[in-house]
């Protein structure tokens, strides 16, 4: 393997010489730590979202409105938007291991102070920088369980990372609330400070050191490596994808018991099953984006571009909702790992700074998709109005992962002027992504022969 070729390696999260040369078969078993890595995740999203299960009990303790108890989770929002990238670039010259500790005793702090504090302001306080650390937790947490698989199996486990935040919403939201409603609602605040600093422990006993991988590194350094347009693509991808699911989703309520006359104590149901279809969805994209990538990500966008429609369309039909519903968990969500994989190799030097970009276009897309199909509840399209948001959003994602497919491809192409000498290319079994980067400059060696020696090689 030539030097060049090493190099892209590495900053596609390759790890040492030994995982190169296995990069054609994915292990049996991923390593321990991405399972610890998955429950740290876990843990980051039941707190996200367990507060929406509470938000009256909350509201009467502190006696402040619903509206305003809300503000505790739009707070988390802009704090994991701003947190990820900000909080990743602060801890740039940290061991991953103990940025993630740390993060793990910032987050164990931040709800101890929830689940004691009288105060709502402190409380916003609490959870903003909450926020700050679940965001440098996650994306750190990307870059870390990458390391660990290896090249060959770094989608697979960033998609077992993420498939934590997905059991979030299957299991964690769904119990907090219920627990919050017989121990009163600080009860699970609680409970995830103790969870927290039982997971730092398994942190610090099963993250490796980083080695000789991890280098003092400038902030400049760090930015100048992400002048990847493709990377740009990537992050606009994360954006619109979750923009597009999470819009119809957010409002999927009045469409289940205004228009499909499922009874409201039967919505939860729904929405587990929602979350179960994007379980489902995110392991299985983490097994298929290591050899499609490009595939994935274009076949999940044009899954929920279809699905949302059809929501849409069949909303009336209470079985068939429930079905579609769940069905765009499992495609909506299913192509993020392969998204965060493609974003820290396209960033080359700067992995963790690409990781935690892509955390913040997930929640940045969500934000404003939200936002939009708010104001679509509002309007004529009533009901279904969400839903006809998500899809126009939806759509927009397959502009730049079509894009990516085309541009990767071509610099997986060999030059014209370059003729086979003994033999074909080789190629790999994915989508062009990997090893191929490595081939943007045709080798010197006995597979392919220059026909003219003093041509330039123009890169795309």
């Amino acid at each position: 393997m030539s030097t060049r070729e090493e190099v892209v390696e590495r900053a596609a999260g390759a790890g040492d010489a030994e995982a190169l040369g296995e990069r054609g078969q994915s292990p049996a078993r991923l390593p321990l730590v991405v399972y610890v890595l998955a429950v740290g995740t876990f843990l980051m999203l039941t707190t996200e979202f367990v507060v929406a299960g509470l938000l009256p009990e909350i509201a009467g303790d502190l006696r402040v409105s619903v509206p305003q108890a809300g503000l505790l989770i739009t707070v988390f929002a802009a704090g994991m938007i701003i947190g990820a990238p900000v909080m990743a670039m602060l801890t740039l010259r940290l061991p991953r291991r103990l940025t993630l500790m740390l993060t793990l005793g910032v987050f164990a702090a931040g709800h101890l102070i929830v689940a004691v504090g009288s105060s709502f302001a402190l409380l916003l306080a609490a959870r903003f920088v909450t926020a700050l650390a679940t965001g440098a937790f996650w994306a750190v947490a990307n870059v870390a369980a990458s390391r660990a698989a290896g090249p060959a199996a770094s989608t697979r486990a960033l998609g077992l990372v993420g498939a934590g935040g997905m059991l979030a919403n299957v299991v964690g939201v769904p119990i907090g609330a219920f627990a919050g409603q017989l121990m009163g609602w600080r009860g699970p605040f609680w409970a995830l400070a103790v969870l927290a600093v039982a997971a730092a422990v398994l942190i610090a006993r099963t993250v490796p050191h980083d080695g000789g991988d991890h280098r003092a590194v400038s902030v400049w350094s760090e930015v100048a490596a992400l002048r990847s347009g493709r990377l740009w693509l990537v992050l606009a991808a994360c954006a619109t994808t979750t923009g597009g699911v999470l819009s119809a989703y957010s409002y999927i309520a009045p469409l289940l018991t205004g228009r499909a006359g499922i009874a409201a104590g039967l919505v939860p149901l729904v929405l587990v099953g929602f979350g179960v279809g994007a379980l489902a969805g995110s392991l299985a994209g983490g097994r298929l984006g290591d050899a499609r990538p490009h595939t994935t990500t274009i076949a999940a966008a044009a899954g929920a571009t279809v699905l949302l429609p059809a929501i849409c369309l069949l909303s009336t039909h209470a079985g068939a909702t429930v079905v579609l519903v769940a069905l765009l968990g499992f495609f909506g969500l299913g192509a993020n790992p392969v998204l965060i994989s493609l974003s820290v190799r396209f960033a080359g030097d700067a992995p963790t700074l690409a990781s935690a970009l892509s955390v913040s276009a997930f929640d940045v897309g969500t934000a404003a998709g939200s936002w939009i199909a708010g104001r679509a509840l509002d309007s004529t399209l009533g009901a279904t109005g969400p839903a006809v948001v998500g899809a126009a959003i939806a759509a927009l994602t397959l502009i730049p992962t079509i894009t990516i497919a085309v541009i990767q491809r071509r610099r997986s192409a060999p030059p014209a002027h370059w003729l086979p000498a003994t033999g074909c290319m080789a190629r790999s079994a994915g989508d062009g992504v990997g090893s191929q980067d490595a081939r943007t400059s045709p080798p010197h060696g006995p597979g392919l022969l220059p026909r003219r020696h003093h041509l330039r090689h123009p890169t795309i």
